[in-house]
């Protein structure tokens, strides 16, 4: 392709500003709420701009479910939370058909159609409540008694989930894994942070006094402009090299990374470019997100978690093995893998 020319240049340079500026209020409106992770309001950032999900995966009490809410109260959206629990049926998320007095049935829509969907420990529901989200986060769609019904964008499903080994939770299907574009932690809050909570929460709930900063309208317009962020020849073939290296045989490893997570990890490198006011992808934003991406969809030998090790922390090790182990591409004669 041919270079874009200054007038297209100087576009783009406009819509990431723009971009930039919505990214800011978001992540100040959550920060007002959930203080010291900016780090995990960027992934979100990240997979909402990637036209992905969000697991969040932690220990209770951290603040996951927090995190979700205020993400979704921080955008002028419909906005819903499932509560997942293990007598939660597919029809509860999805919807029903209700007969009518003509003799046939009305669709009464479920939770799932929204903008933002928060579903709140999703790992404590059975497998079939869990699989009621597959066409749903893959398609945009629902299908009940053979009628399709479309999900309007955006559509983002913000999962939290606690760790597999504590009391009353199901591991989550591997199809359904799959399906969430990244999986991050929260992680214990640092001392400050903590009395800062102490003080903010211990007279008043914050969630309650968040606000819009943004509409669908305008995300769906950023939407767009991710879509348009160039990733070079060289930086596509690295994605794929880290993916397809946990195909790989090994003997801790049952199954590697989909073509799926191919395409996720595209879209997400593209958003994390986006957020840094870059119209291309660099080394840095595939190798910032080979964990997030890559780590939650490998599955692990049982025989791992059988001597004591949890599978979190074996499949982030091994993603940071092969980081390691791929070689990074280096740019060419048209520069930082900006040429088209």
């Amino acid at each position: 392709m041919t270079d874009p020319g200054p007038r297209s240049r100087r576009d783009s340079g406009n819509d990431l500003g723009h971009l930039a500026d919505v990214a800011g209020r978001i992540t100040a409106s959550v920060e007002r709420v959930i203080d010291g992770k900016r780090d995990v309001i960027r992934m979100a950032l990240v997979v909402l701009l990637a036209e992905g999900h969000l697991l969040i995966e932690d220990v209770p009490g951290v603040g996951k479910t927090m995190l979700a809410k205020t993400l979704a109260r921080s955008i002028d959206a419909r906005i819903r939370r499932i509560q997942f629990t293990p007598d939660l049926r597919p029809s509860d998320i999805t919807g029903v058909g209700l007969p009518n007095r003509s003799g046939g049935f009305d669709f009464s829509p479920g939770p799932i159609f929204a903008n933002i969907v928060v579903g709140d420990e999703i790992n404590r529901a059975e497998p079939q409540a869990q699989a009621a989200l597959l066409e749903c986060m893959e398609e945009h769609q629902v299908t009940v008694d053979g009628v399709s019904y479309r999900l309007e964008p955006p559509f983002l499903v913000i999962a939290t989930q606690n760790p597999i080994e504590m009391e009353g939770t199901n591991p989550l299907l591997e199809a359904q894994r799959d399906r969430f574009t990244a999986r991050v932690s929260m992680g214990y809050p640092s001392p400050a942070a903590e009395l800062a909570m102490v003080d903010t929460h211990g007279t008043a709930n914050p969630l309650d006094d968040v606000e819009p900063v943004t509409d669908v309208a305008e995300i769906n317009k950023l939407v767009t402009v991710v879509r348009g962020v160039h990733i070079h020849d060289d930086m596509r073939q690295y994605i794929v090299d880290l993916v397809t290296a946990t195909r790989r045989p090994h003997p801790e490893l049952i199954l590697g990374a989909s073509p799926r997570a191919t395409l996720h990890f595209v879209r997400a490198a593209r958003a994390r470019a986006a957020l840094d006011g870059r119209d291309f992808v660099v080394p840095d934003d595939i190798q910032a997100l080979a964990g997030p991406v890559l780590a939650h969809r490998l599955v692990v030998h049982p025989e791992m978690a059988l001597a004591g090790v949890p599978a979190s922390e074996t499949s982030a090790r091994l993603v940071a093995e092969i980081l390691a182990r791929v070689p990074i591409p280096r740019p060419g004669v048209r520069g930082p893998y900006r040429g088209r």
